[in-house]
C-alpha cells in the first residue's frame, strides 16, 4: 500500500556525558564534569583541529524522523520525547517506533558511521532490547547491521561514496545546495554541545529537523539515480513537501527558517534546448 510507512530518513544530534568524561579522562584529578568536558575538547582540537567528542562518550539528546510512504511521500517528521528530551527515552522511542511501523528502512546520511552506532550504545546503556536489529541467529547478510543490507538501512553517504571507496567533502550541505535545499544555516554540528549548555534544547532540536528535510530531499534524488522514481515525480513531491512546510510554517520556527532559505532545483532540461 502506497500510504504504509517504508522508511524513516531520521538524524541525531548528541552531546558529552560530562560525568563519564570526567571519570575515564581524568580520573583522580577531581575536574568538575562541565571542566572535563572542556578540557577534553581543548585537547581534541589541539591534536585534530576537531574539537567532537567520540560518540563512545556522548549521549542522544535529539533524535527527528521523517516518516516516508512506499511510494515516497513524507507524510511527518517528528522529534522523540518533544518538549522533554531525556535521552533514555529517545533511545525507547527510537527503536520501540522502527518496531511499530514494522521495521521500515532507516535512512541517513553518514548513519553507519556515527547516528546508529551511538543510538545501539545508548540502548546497551540504557538496558532497551532490541533483537530484531541485531537478529544474530540469522545469516550475517540478512542481519540488518549488516553493513550492505540496504533494506534495512539506507546510508546515503554510503551509495554515494560506494561504501567508503571515495570521500564525500562537503557532507550533507553540499549534496542539500547542490538540489536548491537549504543545507546548513545558522548552526552547524560543532555547535551543539555548547547550545546544549546554555539550555538551547529546542534549537537544537529545530536543527535536526532541518536535517532530516535535507536527508529525505537527497533521499529523493538517490532514488531517482537508482532508476526508482522518475525526476518529474521527485519534482512533484518536492513541490508537496514544500506546501507541507508552508501549512505548517506559521506554528513551526525550523519549517519558517527552512521556507525562508529554500531554493529550487536549477534543472538544465528546458524545454527547446539541446
Amino acid at each position: 500500500m502506497s500510504n504504509t510507512i517504508r522508511y524513516l530518513v531520521f538524524d541525531v544530534e548528541s552531546v558529552a556525558d560530562a560525568p563519564l568524561v570526567a571519570k575515564l579522562r581524568y580520573s583522580g584529578e577531581s575536574l568538575e564534569p562541565a571542566d572535563a568536558v572542556r578540557r577534553y575538547r581543548d585537547e581534541l582540537m589541539e591534536k585534530y583541529q576537531n574539537d567532537f567528542i567520540p560518540y563512545t562518550f556522548q549521549l542522544p539528546i535529539s533524535v527527528v524522523a521523517g516518516k516516508v510512504t512506499a511510494d515516497f511521500r513524507l507524510e511527518d517528521v517528528v522529534v522523540l520525547d518533544e518538549p522533554r528530551y531525556r535521552p533514555h527515552v529517545i533511545t525507547e522511542n527510537f527503536w520501540r517506533g522502527w518496531e511499530k511501523y514494522h521495521r521500515p528502512t532507516l535512512v541517513s546520511f553518514n548513519g553507519r558511521g556515527f547516528d546508529l552506532p551511538l543510538l545501539e550504545l545508548a540502548a546497551f546503556r540504557y538496558g532497551v532490547s532490541v533483537p530484531g536489529w541485531f537478529q544474530e541467529k540469522s545469516r550475517s547478510f540478512d542481519q540488518p547491521r549488516y553493513r550492505y543490507n540496504t533494506t534495512a538501512h539506507v546510508d546515503l553517504c554510503d551509495l554515494m561514496t560506494n561504501f567508503g571507496a571515495t570521500r564525500f567533502t562537503g557532507g550533507l550541505n553540499l549534496a542539500a545546495n547542490i538540489l536548491g535545499k537549504p543545507g546548513k544555516m545558522d548552526i552547524e554540528g560543532n555547535m551543539v554541545q555548547d547550545m546544549y549548555d546554555a539550555g538551547r534544547l529546542a534549537e537544537i532540536n529545530d536543527y535536526c529537523r532541518c536535517d532530516v528535510l535535507d536527508t529525505y530531499f537527497v533521499f529523493l534524488r538517490t532514488r531517482v539515480l537508482l532508476g526508482q522514481l522518475a525526476l518529474e515525480a521527485e519534482q512533484k513531491l518536492i513541490s508537496q513537501t514544500k506546501q507541507w512546510l508552508e501549512s505548517r510554517a506559521e506554528s513551526s520556527p525550523a519549517y519558517r527558517s527552512y521556507l525562508d532559505h529554500w531554493g529550487d532545483w536549477p534543472s538544465p532540461w528546458v524545454e527547446g534546448e539541446d
